[in-house]
């Protein structure tokens, strides 16, 4: 059934078709995947804050936080086991995306999500029955697989699947349902933390299963994008009735052409992890390196993971601590709604932008904030800091909601040539889990030894990344995945890397 309004690429390329509701239904239940990325993001700082869970998992840092007058605030939860219990995942989904990669490349985008929603099913299974610390952290590796496998196809499936000129709004999509999952993931945590007897940690992380049962099924019945059913060597004519019921139009000759065309050279490229350091992909290598890089060292995750444990640092009670992770989860996702509104209007680099020196200005605020008021010992003098510290961290994260948290995957998956797309976004998502498990590892520690500075520190990079995308990241909205080389030889800076644009190519 394809039901919408007609839209047409504004890039060198002209292309017909529809939004139609076959694809918002299979982009929705396709990004489910990005819900079960959120869920686990929210969860994991939400149980890390509560008494009871630190006391059966963690008694070290219970005892720190419940009898040690002496230690210093900043250092109260500094525990490397901790760190491994939120940093384990990131490291199996680091190792998972390269299985991922030809999985998805073989087999479709498909399967790859299959996988990966099954594999956090168990995972979330065995965290919720965890006994002892191996249980826990064996679940958070299961965890890992099934965000590598997820985090790798379904934001290539959602660029694929949407008309050129919409792919902003439909990729954005991957960061609204990862809002959506880690606000589900701090309302559930408030929830089960006033249950009396302790073991409302096991509930939240048991609801794992539920968006991960709906992503396993779904994807049961989702259909494979017809750029993969062309790479995969599919008879040409069922790739072609896909594409007319994507677009939801007989008009698909030209871009059928194309993807024809990007196929030929890819069935050609036998080892595209070789490829893809070629010198005429270096602006991809690069943007796949840089912006998953740039994306991690804003500390977003550090208010995701740690946003309760923060919270708790400057004063705030266990259960204040938890409503106020609610309250920055909705503006997250509040934002990143908007920037699926106007990223296709204003374009990425505008949003990347304003998003980073948003960021920048809040973060250095929040950092003077806790180093005036905040000593080694007691809480912010004053509730009043305390709340401008969570409001500034509120006006942080609704400038992550709309540039670096959606953006910082649109742009890695809509800028790769077919041959090379999938190795692509595994680079992407590769550098993505490494710098999340670095800085999920490292955090506590930097917290204890650098205080207020680490807001500094974060907002340091801020302030490098946005001076990035100002000189090296050229405008790509609008354009066809097909043609997006031609921005590359555009640009004043890689035009020397791809070559200049053809006379033909400009007409």
């Amino acid at each position: 059934m394809a039901v919408g309004f007609l839209v047409e690429s504004q890039g060198d390329g002209q292309y017909s078709g529809k939004i139609t509701l076959f694809v918002i239904l299979s982009c929705m239940m396709a990004a489910m995947g990005g819900v079960i990325f959120g869920y686990d993001i929210g969860i994991s700082g939400g149980v890390t804050s509560m008494e009871p869970f630190l006391k059966k998992f963690f008694p070290d840092v219970y005892t720190r936080m419940k009898k040690d007058s002496n230690i210093s605030n900043y250092c109260k939860f500094d525990s490397q086991l901790l760190t491994s219990f939120t940093s384990s995942l990131y490291l199996a989904g680091l190792i998972a995306s390269f299985f991922a990669s030809s999985v998805t490349k073989a087999f479709g985008r498909k399967p790859s999500i299959l996988i990966g929603g099954a594999a956090f099913l168990a995972g979330s299974a065995l965290g919720g029955a965890a006994v002892n610390i191996y249980m826990l952290i064996l679940g958070r590796i299961l965890l890992g697989v099934g965000v590598g496998f997820a985090n790798q196809s379904v934001p290539l499936y959602l660029s694929e699947m949407a008309p050129p000129k919409y792919r902003g709004a439909f990729n954005n999509g991957f960061q609204f349902s990862i809002g959506i999952g880690a606000l589900s993931a701090s309302l559930i945590n408030y929830g089960t933390e006033k249950i009396k007897g302790g073991w409302g940690w096991r509930i939240s992380l048991a609801m794992a299963a539920v968006p991960a049962t709906i992503l396993t099924l779904g994807a049961v019945f989702l259909p494979d994008t017809p750029n993969s059913l062309i790479q995969r060597s599919i008879d040409p004519h069922k790739a072609e009735l896909m594409l007319r019921r994507v677009r939801g139009t007989d008009d698909v000759e030209a871009e059928m052409n194309d993807l024809v065309k990007a196929s030929i050279i890819a069935r050609n490229t036998k080892h595209p992890f070789r490829k893809i350091v070629e010198r005429k992909y270096r602006p991809q290598l690069v943007m796949s390196i840089a912006l998953p890089f740039f994306q991690q060292v804003t500390g977003i995750n550090v208010i995701a993971f740690y946003a309760p444990v923060l919270f708790r640092t400057i004063g705030l009670g266990e259960s204040a601590s938890l409503l106020s992770a609610v309250m920055t989860g909705a503006v997250g996702t509040c934002s990143t709604f908007i920037s699926m509104l106007i990223v296709d209007k204003f374009g990425r680099r505008a949003l990347f932008m304003a998003g980073g020196i948003q960021m920048f200005v809040a973060q250095i605020m929040v950092g003077a904030v806790i180093a005036a008021e905040l000593g080694d010992h007691g809480g912010v003098e004053g509730k009043g800091f305390a709340y401008m510290v969570l409001v500034l961290i509120g006006v942080y994260v609704a400038g992550f909601g709309w540039s670096w948290g959606p953006l910082g995957w649109l742009v890695p998956s809509e800028i790769f040539p077919l041959e090379i797309r999938s190795a692509g976004q595994s680079i992407t998502v590769v550098v993505n889990f490494l710098f999340t498990f670095i800085v999920a590892q490292t955090f506590l520690a930097m917290l204890c030894h650098f205080r207020a500075g680490i807001f500094f520190f974060f907002g340091a990079w801020v302030a490098v990344m946005t001076g990035f995308v100002h000189w090296f990241l050229p405008e790509t909205k609008n354009v066809p995945i097909e043609k997006m080389d031609e921005v590359w030889k555009s640009h004043w800076f890689w035009k020397s890397f791809v070559g200049p644009r053809s006379e033909d190519s400009k007409i």
